[in-house]
């Protein structure tokens, strides 16, 4: 065979294999897709996910089914959509807590970024500092402060979880107000929540969308959001770095990823529809009555941001000491 038709040859697989590309890309999905969860049902991830599992099932004419797979700081969950095959069936709704699991964790079974094709970076969100005022008795952050001071480990604060965002919250504080506080982990944020309500923990990090409903009934008292800039949802909350934590900011952010090698047509589809959705009003309406804020991006985009933020946490977790019990 001589070179010019093997160039041929080749050239025309590459074109079958790109209308097949196409073809697959335009069909999807044909059956039932799965965004893995890995929190606990009715945290913040878990609301944001099902709202957008709605609209993509709606805009795709598909079934885009949540499955909550908790445990381990998220990384049992991910580890499932690492090993599962890339295409597009399989998606993985990941905190910012994701970057930063490399640092927490000695043997990941995955690579934060490398195991993952990035989809879309989707909304970010604040957390905020929370008391039970039955519990403990604060008017503001120094009063916290002072108290937790007065007494080490005598204040707890609950989170879903070792390694996770209320857990690194918790600890960025600590080392950036010089407290001691007692971390108290919990399998999913509803628990937390849960134990928060009923006072057997005194304080935690949750985020807007679970603080709102228990702010609003009194339940709870909000001393400060964790945000350079005050939080939409909670105008009236100051930051930590207004109320007496200079310096102190950390957000979280949401996005979509599938298993590394996902088709590029199917990724940029994905993307797309993604775009749409949330330029739609009853969905930006819903994501802020959850209590987060839309922000997107392209899949480059998203691969830059993890980079920059497992850069980030690294350093912020060596120095605050944050470990894994």
């Amino acid at each position: 065979m001589s070179t010019h038709s093997s160039i041929r040859r080749l050239l025309l697989g590459l074109l079958l294999a790109l209308a097949a590309g196409g073809t697959a890309a335009q069909s999807y999905p044909n059956r039932p897709v799965k965004i893995i969860v890995p929190f606990g049902a009715g945290g913040f991830t878990d609301v944001v996910a099902r709202i957008l599992g709605q609209k993509l099932s709606a805009a795709l004419g598909g079934s885009f089914i949540i499955e909550n797979r908790p445990g381990a700081g998220s990384t049992i969950g991910t580890d499932l959509v690492a090993k599962a095959a890339p295409d597009g069936y399989t998606l993985v709704m990941i905190s910012s807590t994701h970057t930063i699991s490399a640092t927490l964790y000695k043997n990941l079974p995955y690579d934060p970024i490398k195991s993952f094709t990035p989809i879309s970076k989707l909304v970010d969100s604040a957390y905020v500092l929370v008391v039970n005022p039955n519990k403990l008795q604060v008017a503001n952050v120094r009063d916290f402060i002072a108290q937790a001071k007065a007494k080490p480990d005598a204040i707890h604060y609950a989170s879903s979880g070792n390694g996770s965002a209320q857990h690194l919250m918790g600890g960025l504080f600590e080392s950036m107000s010089g407290t001691q506080l007692k971390h108290i982990p919990y399998r999913g944020s509803n628990l937390a929540m849960t134990d928060l309500l009923s006072g057997i923990v005194e304080s935690s990090f949750p985020g807007v969308t679970n603080a709102l409903p228990h702010l609003a009934s009194g339940k709870l008292k909000a001393l400060a959001v964790t945000t350079a800039t005050r939080a939409p949802q909670l105008p009236d909350v100051p930051t930590l770095n207004e109320a007496g934590v200079p310096g102190y900011d950390a957000s979280n952010w949401l996005a979509l990823l599938g298993p590394a090698g996902m088709p590029s047509v199917l990724v940029n589809r994905l993307n797309a529809e993604i775009a749409k959705i949330m330029a739609q009003p009853d969905t930006q309406k819903a994501l802020f009555e959850a209590g987060v804020q839309v922000g997107l991006s392209s899949p480059q985009e998203l691969n830059q941001l993890m980079q920059l933020e497992m850069d980030k946490w690294a350093k912020i977790v060596k120095s605050a000491n944050i470990t894994i019990e």
